[in-house]
């Protein structure tokens, strides 16, 4: 077998074709837009290399013929945060063969310890977690955008090369064409209602504004979870930019207190069920016909991709409301039969309650492993916070402030 680092059209050709090839009689797959996952790995498009590198690698076997693939990279603003100094393998794809497979994590981690780093998340992503993030180990379905597919037998890889589960991800399924339950609604109705409380949903004719306040609520919201690091608004503007035409304006909504953002929440339609048809491939036929069944409305799921309240607001039901709000919305949009609410960590209880309190039914489950080069070192599994804890860090916080 030889490992070639993918440096010309040749491999980089190779390297998105053999998903293709993996999950060629699979009806669950939906092959990602090649110009999505080359952007990944091209710094002109990723801003993630103006504080990182990445690069990526195809497996060929004595013929010559492509029968894996592996990525790594290094996220300088997280790398150094953890006990060891931690890099990521992503994009993994292989046929079964636990040699080809083990060479493939080999070469990972070889490139990220002549970095100085210690130990390997994966399979994840040079981005943010909320695409192309995690193991698929249960739930072999058709997946959200965004939401990776793998092979049964890629877990099995992973666990005996030495990987070890950081956290589990679920995705819950809300069926639209239920009732939520009654005693939510009654929360929700209230919030909703409350003085000092206001709802509104995006508009492209305001999108600054919003992109603002989805990075106040961010920073805010997630301060305090471990390794954190503040979003960059240019990634909300690309993805506003690029999303146009798709993106449902009603599916965005956001919370204020006395005009000031306490929370926000991002739907977006599954355009895997457009993707399905494509096979990776956007050429302008393909563009024509995206926008034929976009018209014909043949998206009847959505995903919620991200939601986050501020701390000093997670116990009044604002998500409740928010839910409130977007029941509304479906409803003038019946084609919508299904909402997937992905993902939420095993390490979030407060989220994965607000799922489970709306009616949602966990479908999915996928992994991000973690596997350190020593394996001498302790093993950890990625912190719980409870909200608790959040709200004492930020009246702490707030006293020393304070104090200064």
């Amino acid at each position: 077998m030889n490992i070639v680092e993918v440096s010309d059209h040749k491999h980089r050709k190779a390297f998105l074709d053999l998903a293709r090839i993996i999950y060629k009689n699979d009806p669950n797959y939906a092959c990602p837009l090649d110009g999505e996952i080359e952007g990944i790995f091209d710094p002109k498009h990723n801003s993630f290399f103006n504080h990182g590198e990445a690069t990526r690698w195809v497996l060929e076997n004595d013929k010559g013929k492509i029968i894996g693939r592996i990525g790594a990279f290094i996220n300088t603003r997280k790398a150094n945060s953890f006990d060891q100094p931690t890099g990521g393998c992503g994009f993994f794809e292989c046929i079964d063969d636990k040699k080809a497979a083990f060479l493939l994590f080999d070469t990972a981690k070889g490139w990220l310890q002549e970095r100085g780093m210690e130990a390997m998340d994966g399979p994840i992503n040079f981005s943010e977690n909320d695409n192309h993030w995690g193991l698929l180990v249960d739930g072999y379905m058709p997946q959200s955008y965004g939401m990776p597919y793998h092979q049964k037998y890629y877990k099995a890889f992973f666990e005996e090369y030495g990987f070890k589960v950081y956290y589990e991800q679920y995705s819950y399924h809300l069926d639209m064409t239920k009732q939520f339950p009654e005693r939510f609604w009654k929360i929700a109705g209230w919030v909703a209602k409350k003085p000092g409380f206001s709802f509104e949903h995006f508009r492209y004719d305001n999108a600054e504004k919003y992109i603002q306040d989805i990075i106040s609520v961010y920073n805010d919201a997630w301060q305090f979870h471990d390794n954190f690091s503040p979003i960059d608004p240019n990634d909300l503007r690309k993805v506003a930019k690029e999303g146009k035409g798709v993106i449902e304006e009603e599916f965005i909504w956001f919370a204020y207190y006395e005009g000031k953002p306490i929370a926000f929440f991002v739907m977006m339609p599954d355009i895997n069920q457009i993707l399905t048809k494509l096979n990776g491939k956007f050429h302008w036929w393909n563009k024509l016909k995206f926008l034929y069944y976009l018209k014909r409305k043949t998206i009847t799921r959505a995903r919620i991709t991200i939601m986050g309240v501020v701390p000093k607001y997670q116990r009044f039901g604002v998500e409740s409301a928010i839910f409130w709000h977007m029941d509304k919305v479906m409803k003038t949009k019946p084609h919508y039969k299904e909402v997937e609410l992905s993902w939420v960590g095993d390490f979030n209880p407060k989220m994965i309650s607000i799922y489970e309190s709306v009616g949602g039914v966990r479908m999915k489950t996928h992994y991000t492993y973690r596997y350190l080069f020593d394996s001498k070192k302790p093993f950890k599994r990625a912190p719980i916070i409870p909200l608790e804890n959040r709200v004492n860090k930020l009246k702490s916080k707030n006293v020393k402030e304070s104090a200064e």
